[in-house]
């Protein structure tokens, strides 16, 4: 055990475990992330233990579990989500199935105080991701609130100092989170400030130097924020001759993209920096491709290949250089990056060709274990201009996992609530996975809880959209022969920028975290496309909640969108995360 670590958050594949040591550490207490069995002798001088989320169900064989004298020990422990359930099936209690699932947004009313909720307000949101749920607490123990879906979202034992919550205290959407994390840190567990945030910088160079070793470093940098800020860091920390840099045009990016990134990269003083044109290179395999996985993989590895035929054109050799990313946190732990979490999606800087890369030694990410919004504070640190640091965080794939692909002429199915859109996209529903239709509702809600709760009671979907606009009503509308072509990546890039466009006249982007906008193989013969608008709000973009634009700047974009070649409607995503990814794919 490190001399300083004072709380131990044990993995059981959440999504969130390592947030969850990143919420402690901001209190100033360090905390270090463990595997779930970790045996409880060595956590007997901790001061707190937190048992993370996860995707399995507690009552399944081989699904993870703790070392059950944790409970013993006299150590403080709080269950989260999974390690609530988990808590209780070891203790006694009772856990199964709920009648329906419980993603995203809930309101916890408050039924008994205690230490843990000491202070918190009944009826504030909180952040949910579970269908299993705690049916009866183990002795001992007394529920203290409920939602109106979940009969016991907190449950404490007093006594033993044992302490759980079915919803998720460290995401930014649970309102009363922070206040929660306080009272079991400082509060039950007594814990002493001893971890200082502002030595981020110095302690991330001093690892870059130890990790490259005297080598030089090449750095394929997109333009966003964490490549930028990855890049500048080593910039920093090596010899600036050492590290070159390489914009690859994959064919895939937004209009204006390559000389925006050319123009900024010029201002860091970066010496030794190129574009490389590869869009044949990329485009001709997606040709006919529609399954999301298969375009990251293709899209993965050719950026593998790209680089390899640079770095070998003479100029590099493998011994000498080794390659740069600007992978941060959630896309490593989205990519089943833990032992026992859960695959959401596969990013293009996780596939096999970059792990080769890992394993033998040759990359270096001095961004992993950081999210997007301490990325950015780093950035600020390091003196980047603000017009690059808050920017709209964009994948990296580009624009293929926004132009969604399918090889049906299905209709539209109609359901009682809406109609099913024959097209799927990716979501994350009780730290697992899924791939499913989005339902479509025929006209826009007046609040997003109608959405939340349509998603928590029919199974088969993860989505739901409005009709924003439309040329043909529903009925008329189908699915339609859409894949990766050079029309389909114009038209997208064209709404896209009618979207930015009127989002920064505006001052709405100001007021979202980022801006997605999805191109549907749905709509009629004349019009084969429609336009999904996906405007959220995060911190970290782990949790996210849908934003609804302003009436007037939403007609106002419906009229534009509607009014380009080949587009039929314009669907307005409703959906939080969980239960849907905020990509579509």
């Amino acid at each position: 055990m490190s001399p300083n670590t004072q709380v131990f958050v044990l993995d059981c594949g959440g999504q969130y475990c390592h947030l969850i040591a990143r919420k402690v550490r901001e209190f100033g207490i360090y905390a270090e992330v463990r595997p779930s069995e970790t045996p409880a002798a060595e956590m007997s001088g901790a001061r707190g233990i937190i048992l993370s989320g996860g995707p399995s169900s507690v009552y399944e064989p081989g699904s993870p579990t703790v070392d059950p004298e944790i409970f013993s020990l006299g150590v403080p422990v709080l269950g989260i989500c999974y390690g609530q359930q988990l808590m209780a099936y070891l203790l006694g209690g009772k856990v199964l199935p709920g009648e329906k699932g419980e993603y995203g947004l809930a309101f916890l009313d408050v039924d008994g105080r205690g230490r843990l909720l000491d202070g918190v307000e009944t009826g504030q949101q909180i952040w949910m991701s579970h269908r299993d749920t705690v049916m009866v607490v183990p002795p001992g123990f007394a529920a203290l609130g409920h939602t109106s879906t979940c009969a016991i979202a907190s449950m404490a034992d007093e006594e033993r100092r044992l302490y759980a919550v079915q919803f998720h205290p460290e995401v930014a959407h649970t309102h009363p989170g922070r206040r929660i994390l306080s009272n079991f840190l400082n509060t039950i567990c007594g814990c002493v400030q001893d971890w200082d945030p502002s030595q981020r910088i110095p302690a991330i160079e001093e690892l870059i130097r130890k990790v490259v070793a005297g080598r030089k470093v090449f750095f394929f940098v997109s333009g966003g924020v964490d490549s930028t800020v990855a890049y500048t860091l080593c910039l920093r920390a090596l010899d600036p001759d050492h590290v070159h840099g390489a914009y690859v045009d994959t064919g895939l990016m937004r209009e204006g993209e390559t000389e925006f990134v050319r123009e900024n990269f010029a201002r860091l003083g970066a010496r030794h920096f190129q574009v490389v044109d590869a869009r044949e290179e990329f485009l001709s395999p997606l040709a006919g491709v529609t399954a999301p996985e298969n375009k990251r993989h293709i899209i993965g590895e050719q950026f593998v290949m790209v680089q390899e035929r640079i770095l070998q054109s003479g100029h590099y050799t493998d011994a000498d250089w080794i390659l740069g990313q600007g992978t941060i946190y959630p896309d490593t732990i989205e990519s089943g990056g833990t032992k026992k979490a859960d695959l959401i999606k596969t990013h293009h800087n996780r596939v096999a060709g970059i792990q080769k890369l890992i394993d033998t030694g040759r990359i270096i990410e001095p961004l992993s274990s950081f999210y997007k919004d301490e990325v950015r504070e780093i950035g600020r640190e390091l003196g980047i201009s603000a017009e690059l640091l808050e920017r709209h965080p964009f994948p990296g794939p580009g624009l293929a996992i926004r132009c969604l692909c399918e090889h049906t002429s299905a209709p539209l199915e109609k359901l009682p609530d809406g109609y099913l859109l024959p097209v799927h996209s990716v979501g994350v529903q009780g730290d697992s996975r899924t791939y499913r239709p989005a339902l479509a509702l025929e006209e826009m809600p007046s609040d997003d809880i109608h959405a939340t709760e349509l998603i928590n009671t029919i199974r088969g979907i993860n989505r739901v959209v409005a009709l924003a606009g439309s040329h043909a009503p529903l009925a008329q509308m189908h699915g339609t022969n859409g894949t990766i072509t050079e029309e389909r990546l114009a038209h997208l890039r064209r709404v896209d920028a009618i979207v930015r466009r009127l989002s920064h006249e505006s001052g709405f982007d100001g007021k979202i975290w980022q801006f997605p906008v999805v191109l549907l193989p749905v709509g009629t013969a004349a019009r084969p496309d429609s336009v999904v608008l996906r405007p959220i709000d995060s911190v970290d973009g782990m949790t996210a909640s849908a934003v609804i634009m302003p009436p007037e700047l939403l007609r106002q974009m419906v009229a534009e969108l509607l009014a380009v070649e080949g587009v039929c409607a314009v669907f307005y995503d409703l959906t939080h995360k969980p239960p849907a990814t905020i990509e579509w794919e």
